[in-house]
């Protein structure tokens, strides 16, 4: 047997990831148990479960793989201050303490929280980390790899190729220039935490008009076929200074950068919507360059700008790759599993297997899609199990295929890679603090009942299985909806989650009828939240002729479709499909809400409000829980109502608020 723990940590996400014989045992991020977000300290508590998950003590791990080198990244941080001497010495006395302290000494650091620990440590490149993180586990045998950030070492995109248990970079774009940080830079300017609120600007964006992107062209950078481009420099101030744009980049957009926490205005939508677009052409360049340097058909993409999820829809439907996979924790967290895969494929030379499954199929003219991929005509699904899911999703009037074994899936197990809740703890718990719960025996009982309270607009806590890695909750730490409800997505942000109510909310819906209701192919599967798609023109609500055009903010208040609580002010959608292989328990609980209403469609939001991690375990979602508007909390298979909690004043709002800084 062969453990290899994979790290990131000191810049933001820290995370620890656990792969023995080439299996992903565990990841988690630190924020998750330390409740601090976006924690960049040594994961401690992170290691320490995934090593319990495999019953391991530092001593019985065979290697431990940190995700960038920190040498090489000294070395960039010392050559760029110099560089912009002595205009940068302000920047520069403030990192070194850290770079002296801890950064330079990661061997050091890393035995004292692995006491026992005698064996090699192995320091990937930053985008060799990315990379293996998005190829290793995809469902690919050779595909492209295209990884975009902020800046590893001096990479801030990479190209490469994955091919078996191979990976190989070809080309890199390096610092300053970085579409990262290019990105970042509207989102410090429109008053957003970098690092943090890059997805809000996305948010933001289609709320204005992308009036300044041909500026952005002119001024800021220079941009070449291939996606690659020069920054003009002298309107950002991240290479010297400890703010990300320089006093000409307030000049250039008329004033200086908004205030955290003060009322937007148009100027901030319309420059959120114009770096998004500029963005878009910039990924869909790379991809057309990557494409045509690879001649492949699958792409893998991860870095922190493969988040960008609005980039990753056009980059599937107008780019060239029939295929899409991206990591579902593309940042810095996803660097610690791609790190282990990589020492385990590429330096260890074990061999990597991609796991056919047999998969839906659904008739679509002349061809057919498996899960998004096109199979020739003529194939038949006679050898499927009647009584399986797959069975029950095929069409009646399906013609005859001979072999629908076209999709691939992915080694991610659904990225539920984090610990679970026993129901023993569960009810030990909810016994001391007094609590009112219902257990349901079993499952179709427990999902009825949800059901009927997400139909009845009530909002749902959901506890189940293992946590999710990445940012995005996946129907394991979630807060559900009735996406079919005009006035959820305004009472969830304001009374739920305590957040910017121009923020929209994903759907979760049925794989087996995305395409119904948005517009994707036939199963097109995005089981990580990571691509965005228009709601179907049948499914929208038609417009009045003679109705006013409403701008800015004003735009929330116009109903777009059937569900309205997850349709974005454009028409758009984050989409989660849902599959009873990897979500088991909350792909029965939207067939029952299928069953019961028509609609396959939920509203899913992470279970926190802002500022606040994701809940790890049923002792945070119960706090949680008390402390705010939900009606419902469901910990496997225990639900509790608010309304019958005599201890439902135990938790304050304004104190559990206070417990975290607004991102």
């Amino acid at each position: 047997m062969t453990s290899i723990l994979g790290l990131s940590a000191f810049y933001h996400d820290s995370a620890a990831c656990l792969v023995v014989d080439g299996e992903i045992v565990a990841a988690a991020q630190e924020e998750r148990f330390s409740r601090k977000k976006h924690d960049e300290r040594f994961p401690k508590l992170a290691v320490e479960y995934c090593l319990s998950a495999a019953g391991l003590t530092p001593s019985q791990l065979d290697y431990v793989a940190f995700y960038d080198k920190p040498l090489l990244k000294f070395d960039r941080l010392l050559e760029t201050y110099l560089g912009y001497a002595p205009s940068g010495f302000g920047s520069f006395i403030k990192a070194m303490p850290v770079w002296l302290k801890e950064k330079l000494y990661l061997p050091r650091t890393m035995r004292k929280e692995l006491p026992g620990y005698e064996k090699r440590f192995v320091f990937t490149e930053h985008h060799e980390s990315h990379a293996a993180s998005a190829f290793y586990p995809s469902p690919f045998e050779r595909a492209a790899v295209l990884t975009v950030d902020g800046v590893g070492e001096w990479a801030t995109a990479s190209i490469g190729i994955g091919e078996g248990n191979q990976l190989r970079l070809t080309h890199e774009m390096h610092f300053p220039h970085s579409p990262g940080l290019l990105y970042s830079a509207f989102t410090y300017f429109c008053g957003f935490k970098v690092n943090s609120g890059e997805y809000k600007l996305m948010g933001l964006a289609p709320y204005g008009e992308p009036k300044y992107a041909d500026l952005i062209r002119e001024k800021l950078i220079d941009l070449k076929e291939d996606g690659s481009f020069r920054m003009d420099l002298s309107y950002f101030n991240y290479c010297q200074g400890l703010t990300m744009a320089s006093k000409k980049f307030d000049q250039l957009f008329g004033g200086p950068p908004r205030q955290p926490e003060t009322p937007l205005t148009q100027r901030e939508m319309d420059l959120a919507a114009s770096i998004q677009v500029v963005t878009e052409e910039i990924l869909l360049r790379m991809t057309r360059h990557v494409h045509a340097l690879t001649g492949l058909k699958q792409l893998c993409l991860a870095g922190g700008v493969a988040l960008n999820c609005v980039a990753n829809g056009r980059i599937l439907r107008e780019g060239p790759f029939e295929d899409l996979w991206i990591q579902p924790a593309a940042g810095d967290a996803g660097g610690a599993l791609g790190a282990a895969l990589f020492v385990w494929h590429q330096l260890l030379e074990r061999p990597r297997q991609t796991n056919p499954k047999r998969q839906r199929g659904r008739t679509l003219q002349n061809a057919q899609f498996v899960s998004g991929t096109a199979l020739a005509s003529g194939h038949s699904l006679e050898n499927v199990d009647p009584n399986s899911p797959v069975a029950s999703a095929i069409p009646l009037n399906a013609p005859a295929l001979a072999d629908a074994s076209g999709y691939l899936s992915d080694s991610q197990h659904g990225s539920l890679l984090g610990p679970r809740c026993e129901e023993a703890d569960i009810k030990q718990f909810l016994d001391v603090k007094g609590a009112k719960y219902r257990y349901f025996d079993n499952d179709d009982e427990l999902c009825n009942h949800v059901a009927n309270l997400i139909a009845t607009e009530h909002v749902v806590g959901w506890v189940q299985g293992r946590m999710e890695f990445g940012p995005r909750a996946l129907g394991s730490r979630s807060i559900l909806g009735d996406a079919r409800s005009p006035q959820m997505q305004s009472a969830m942000n304001v009374r739920i989650k305590f957040r910017e109510s121009f923020r929209p909310f994903a759907p979760s819906v049925l794989e087996e009828r995305v395409d119904e209701y948005f517009e994707t192919r036939p199963h097109e599967p995005s089981p990580y939240m990571l691509l965005v798609a228009n709601v179907r023109e049948s499914k929208r609500t038609q417009r009045p002729a003679d109705a006013p055009k409403l701008t800015g903010i004003d735009k929330l208040k116009e109903l777009r479709s059937c569900i309205p609580a997850v349709t974005h002010v454009d028409n758009s959608a984050r989409i989660q499909t849902v599959d009873a292989e990897r979500h088991g328990r909350y792909y029965k609980l939207l067939k029952a809400f299928e069953a019961q209403t028509g609609s396959p469609v939920v509203i899913n939001t992470s279970f926190n409000v802002r500022g606040e991690p994701i809940v790890l375990n049923h002792e945070h979602a119960y706090r949680c829980f008390l402390a705010t508007n939900m009606d419902a909390l469901v910990l496997e298979r225990f639900v509790l109502l608010k309304n019958d909690q005599p201890n439902a004043a135990e938790q304050t709002l304004e104190t559990y608020l206070k417990e975290f800084t607004l991102d």
